[in-house]
């Protein structure tokens, strides 16, 4: 059974524009009962916001950065990532030109791996988080193989994102086995389809939940963070229909 609930702060992010709205945001997610969330970016600057999230109780359990201003300066992220209390640094996704050839995605993993060690010292883990371009072909080679093949799993690991390994052509719960161990936090965002696929409340759409917490129980997730790209009207309702379904299912 889940223990704890997050939410990627990317799902309420049009209310996040000053210190007072992430404020209020942070406490109405614990209204909800989400107590923690990952970030997709600071809004205000690391110190103030990780300040806000301590005040009103959320713990961040993983970051979205930009990867060049990481790599630029690991001292930093690792600054910025103690005073949020969190151990994982992330990126939600690669740059564009590491898409576009080979030599460019063997380069980035490259320089993923690098950082990863740099980082690993001071005991943080490298985080990727996927979409569905990572199951297209380039160069003869799926990327995701590339990615799982090529990051090193002590230093590393994947933010596995439910939807988009499904709207890839992906099953998840086989990535899921396939990447046990190196799944700290996994995404929870349900796929529904009308004309085409689109993203929908935890419990509101076609992904197999059941078989997907019970594979992330046996694999050890330790984080499991709802995220809603976009809703159709505002995101806490939203996030509440998710957190009330995952909560009379998965929850103890």
């Amino acid at each position: 059974m889940i223990k704890t609930l997050g939410v990627q702060l990317f799902t309420i992010r049009s209310a996040m524009t000053d210190e007072d709205s992430i404020r209020s945001s942070f406490l109405k997610l614990k209204e909800l009962g989400y107590e923690e969330g990952q970030t997709a970016g600071f809004f205000v600057g690391a110190p103030k916001f990780a300040e806000i999230a301590k005040e009103t109780g959320l713990k961040i359990c993983g970051t979205h950065c930009g990867f060049g201003e990481l790599i630029a300066d690991p001292d930093r992220a690792m600054e910025e990532h103690d005073l949020l209390g969190t151990k994982n640094i992330g990126i939600g996704g690669m740059p564009g030109e590491a898409r576009e050839s080979l030599d460019a995605l063997y380069r980035f993993v490259e320089q993923f791996n690098e950082f990863a060690a740099k980082v690993n010292k001071y005991g943080f883990k490298f985080t990727y988080h996927n979409h569905s371009f990572e199951f297209a072909r380039l160069g003869g080679k799926r990327i995701i193989d590339v990615l799982v093949d090529g990051l090193d799993p002590k230093t590393t690991s994947f933010v596995l994102d439910t939807y988009w390994v499904q709207h890839g052509g992906g099953d998840v719960i086989w990535w899921m086995n396939k990447l046990a161990g190196r799944i700290d936090i996994l995404h929870l965002k349900d796929m529904a389809m009308a004309d085409k696929q689109y993203i929908t409340e935890i419990g509101q759409g076609n992904i197999n939940f059941d078989g997907i917490i019970a594979t992330a129980e046996k694999i050890g997730v330790k984080h499991y963070v709802v995220e809603q790209d976009t809703c159709p009207g505002d995101p806490f309702d939203s996030l509440k229909i998710s957190y009330e379904y995952i909560k009379s299912k998965y929850m103890a």
